[in-house]
């Protein structure tokens, strides 16, 4: 790879490792029996799409610490887009969302599958916990036979177990957290554990690990993942409910519907009146939800000015983020990569 980041020629390449080897497991599962097709194709389905920031972090967690490209290191890499699909399965069964990138959710794409089943919405959501299940095998996989040394690979395992319990933690904290009054600071425990840690430090940390970063440089990647992270889901908050659904591939209603412990919801219920509380009490949670009910909602936080607050804290973060980057000796590509990085992760619409 050129030293310049090139963002889509990344993607490019992780998308490759991804689809060659999702693709050779899926035929592999497929052949122990023909039934078994939808549930492969799900397999495949899951990893088609993606921005690969994950990927990418990891490996600018490699070429920071003064390591040249590597497709070994780039299937190790890719393997972080394994463990975001299986979470993305899981998120979705969980919140019962129908929507993901436009498409329909693999609890939902497998009820094709079951329509012959007593309870087919039972069994098409148990089939989506084991297509979730088998591709965080696969992410271990995948890393494991990336062709790293296993030196490397052994410096980076531990970072492995942390991972998955602090996704697992977060996961757990938001159904805890559901429908609960809504609180900033549980809201922002709940983004750090069940996305900010995955999506940017962890990923980073992994990468600096398999390259053998020294402890004020994966200190470096903390201070500047932990808070581009909050960011970035800090926008798929602001997203969510205010996005155009065309873009984001999602329903905007999800997080009103389900009454989740998002920021900026827990941001407009501090600063809501008793009359906003009450109007906000009688919509949230509703499966009965519309567009008016949904509009509602919009209208008590723009009154507020919820968003705007929303808007400062990720500008904040991402201010705190290049902010530590500017302080760690890093090569100039991996600076330039990083920067243009935490950018593109705060700033999207979709």
């Amino acid at each position: 790879m050129a030293e310049r980041w090139e963002a889509a020629a990344f993607k490019a390449r992780v998308d490759e490792v991804l689809h060659r080897f999702v693709a050779g497991e899926a035929d592999l599962l497929a052949a122990v029996d023909p039934a078994l097709a939808p549930v492969a194709e799900r397999l495949e389905e899951a990893v088609a799409v993606g921005k690969r920031l994950r990927a990418a972090f990891c490996y600018w967690g490699w070429r920071a610490t003064r390591q040249p490209d590597s497709d070994a290191l780039l299937r190790a890499a890719a393997s972080m887009e394994l463990v975001h699909a299986a979470a993305v399965v899981h998120d979705d069964l969980i919140d019962d969302s129908p929507l993901r990138h436009g498409r329909p959710t693999a609890h939902v794409a497998l009820g094709a599958a079951v329509r012959h089943h007593p309870r087919a919405a039972d069994a098409a959501r148990s089939l989506a916990m084991l297509v979730g299940d088998l591709l965080m095998s696969l992410a271990g996989q995948l890393f494991a036979t990336s062709g790293l040394p296993a030196a490397y690979l052994g410096r980076a395992r531990p970072l492995w177990a942390a991972l998955a319990r602090d996704l697992i933690a977060g996961e757990c904290l938001e159904i805890l957290h559901t429908g609960g009054a809504p609180d900033t600071a549980a809201s922002l425990k709940v983004i750090r554990y069940k996305t900010a840690k995955y999506t940017v430090e962890q990923p980073l940390l992994i990468g600096g690990a398999l390259a053998g970063a020294g402890e004020r440089l994966r200190e470096g990647f903390s201070a500047y993942g932990l808070p581009l992270g909050e960011a970035f889901q800090l926008r798929d908050d602001l997203l969510g409910l205010f996005g155009d659904p065309h873009r984001t591939g999602k329903a905007n209603a999800d997080d009103v519907r389900g009454h989740r412990p998002t920021a900026l919801l827990a941001e407009t219920w501090r600063i809501a009146g008793p009359d906003e509380r009450e109007r906000l009490r009688a919509l949230l949670g509703r499966d009965d939800l519309g567009e008016d009910g949904l509009e509602d909602v919009r209208e008590v936080m723009r009154r507020l000015k919820a968003p705007d607050r929303v808007e400062n804290m990720i500008a904040a973060r991402v201010q705190e983020a290049l902010g530590a980057l500017h302080d760690l000796d890093v090569p100039v590509p991996a600076a330039g990569a990083l920067t243009a990085l935490a950018h593109s992760a705060a700033v999207r619409l979709s």
